[in-house]
C-alpha cells in the first residue's frame, strides 16, 4: 500500500466521519482547454478525488454517453500525452487532491507501460483504474506503477464471486471501485438496499475503502450509497451535462459544481 495523497484522503474523511465525493469527467471534452478549469471547479463543489478519463476509440465498458465523450475528446485533439499535461498543469495550483487516471491498456502499451508509469510520477498522478487490465495481471505495468507509488484500483460487480473478491482485495490499493449494477456505465436504477447489503458483504474480503459507481444521478443517491460505502462516484450524469453544453464550453465548469454542491452537502448531511 502506498502511503499517497489517496490514502491520506481517505484517512483525513474517516478521521472526520465523511465519505469521498469522487467526479468522472473525459479529460479533453469537448476540447482539452476545459478539463482543467473543469477539475478545479469540482474541487471548490467539494470533490475530494477526481477520476480523468484517458480517451480511448474504443471504450467497451462504457455507456453511449460516455463513448461519445471520449469520441469528442478525441475529435478535440486530446491525446494520453495530453491527459497527463492538464494533471501536471492542475497541478500547478493544487497539490492536495488525489486524480486517478481512468481508462483502457492499449494507448498505455502504445505508448509504453514504463514510460507512462513515469509520466504518471512526473505530472502528479496519484492512481490508475484500468478497466481491461484484471487483478492477476502482474505485468510491468503493475511492476511500474507500483515501484512509482501509484495505486492500482480494480472493479468489482454484484457477480463477483468471494474467491475472485479475495484476490481484487488483494491487488487494489487506494479504493475499489464498486460497480452497483450489472452493465455498462450510466444504465438502470440504483438500488440502494441492495448495494448496501453487498458492501457489508464485501467487507470481509476487502480491506481498502470500497467506492460505489454507476448510477448516481442526484444527490439522493450520492447521500443514499455514502451511508453505506466510503464514497459516491459520480460519472455519466457530469459527461451528459458537459455534452449539454459542447456549444458554450465555458459554461461547463459551473455547470458540473451545480450538480456537485448538492451532492456534497447531502453527503454531509447524512453524516
Amino acid at each position: 500500500m502506498s502511503s499517497n495523497r489517496i490514502q491520506q484522503r481517505m484517512d483525513a474523511l474517516k478521521a472526520s466521519n465523511r465519505k469521498a465525493l469522487i467526479p468522472y469527467i473525459v479529460a479533453g471534452d469537448p476540447t482539452p482547454d476545459v478539463t482543467v478549469p473543469a477539475m478545479h471547479a469540482m474541487v471548490t463543489a467539494g470533490a475530494d478525488i477526481i477520476e480523468l478519463g484517458m480517451p480511448f476509440s474504443d471504450p467497451f465498458a462504457d455507456g453511449p454517453v460516455n463513448q461519445r465523450g471520449a469520441e469528442r475528446a478525441i475529435a478535440g485533439g486530446m491525446t494520453l500525452r495530453g491527459v497527463l499535461d492538464a494533471v501536471s498543469e492542475f497541478r500547478q495550483t493544487d497539490q492536495e487532491t488525489p486524480i486517478v487516471l481512468m481508462g483502457y491498456l492499449n494507448p498505455l502499451i502504445a505508448m509504453g507501460e514504463v514510460a507512462f508509469c513515469d509520466a504518471c510520477q512526473d505530472s502528479g498522478v496519484d492512481g490508475l483504474l484500468i478497466v481491461d487490465m484484471p487483478p492477476e495481471e502482474e505485468g510491468s505495468l503493475v511492476e511500474a506503477a507500483k515501484k512509482r507509488g501509484l495505486d492500482l484500483i480494480y472493479l468489482a460487480a454484484p457477480t463477483t464471486t468471494d474467491e475472485r473478491l479475495k484476490t481484487i482485495g488483494q491487488a487494489t490499493s487506494g479504493y475499489l471501485y464498486y460497480v452497483s449494477l450489472k452493465g455498462i456505465t450510466g444504465s438502470s436504477k440504483l438500488d440502494t438496499t441492495e448495494v448496501a447489503s453487498r458492501i457489508e458483504h464485501m467487507r470481509q474480503h476487502v480491506s481498502v475503502p470500497i467506492c460505489v459507481g454507476f448510477g448516481i444521478r442526484t444527490a439522493e443517491d450520492a447521500a443514499a450509497i455514502s451511508s453505506t460505502a466510503d464514497g459516491s462516484i459520480v460519472g455519466t450524469v457530469l459527461v451528459s451535462q458537459v455534452e449539454a453544453l459542447i456549444n458554450d464550453p465555458a459554461k461547463i465548469p459551473d455547470a458540473l459544481q451545480s450538480i456537485l454542491k448538492p451532492m456534497r452537502e447531502a453527503m454531509d448531511a447524512k453524516a
